[in-house]
């Protein structure tokens, strides 16, 4: 009985020796932050008007033409700002770097960092597949204006009014 007196004691001392050296304990914290990237651009004012033109002519929108300068506005995280053209609707002129019968040329000019005055200097061909940089690097609430050209095709097989958009995106820089 002595012994298991002793040895419970024993067990119990070590328990509670055992307990607090699991009760220390020590902690230390990290700082961390997060930023969600939010990309929203919206063009100002979003509308050109070249009017008829003739066959394989050029018509851009700087004020000696269709006064129709563009501004694209960066309403989020900081951003690259891009373009890229369309085919046309409905007769689905195809969009390249040179006019030929049923293509047309879209080309754009950054006209905040470079002249604009006199196309096609500075300006930069679009495709309707990818999208070409218009400016690296626009902050929130920057802006970006532009300037367009389009180059009718030589010839076309349909000459109904045509629809040549273009889309602007925002993205990581």
């Amino acid at each position: 009985m002595k012994n298991t007196v002793g040895i419970i004691s024993f067990l119990l001392i070590l328990g509670l020796v055992i307990g607090i050296v699991a009760l220390a304990a020590d902690e230390a914290g990290v700082d961390v932050k997060v930023t969600v990237q939010n990309f929203v651009v919206s063009v100002l004012d979003g509308n050109v008007t070249y009017g008829t033109l003739a066959v394989n002519t050029s018509r851009s929108t700087i004020a000696g033409e269709e006064n129709e300068m563009q501004t694209a506005t960066n309403e989020g995280s900081t951003a690259k700002i891009s373009i890229k053209g369309s085919v046309s609707s409905p007769a689905g002129w195809t969009l390249a770097g040179t006019a030929a019968s049923n293509v047309y040329v879209h080309k754009f000019c950054n006209d905040t960092d470079l002249d604009c005055t006199t196309p096609p200097t500075n300006y930069t061909g679009m495709t309707s597949t990818g999208y070409t940089t218009l400016k690296a690097s626009v902050a929130n609430a920057g802006t970006v204006d532009f300037q367009l050209q389009i180059t009718t095709p030589t010839s076309v097989s349909d000459y109904t009014e045509q629809d040549v958009d273009i889309t602007v995106q925002a993205a990581a820089p």
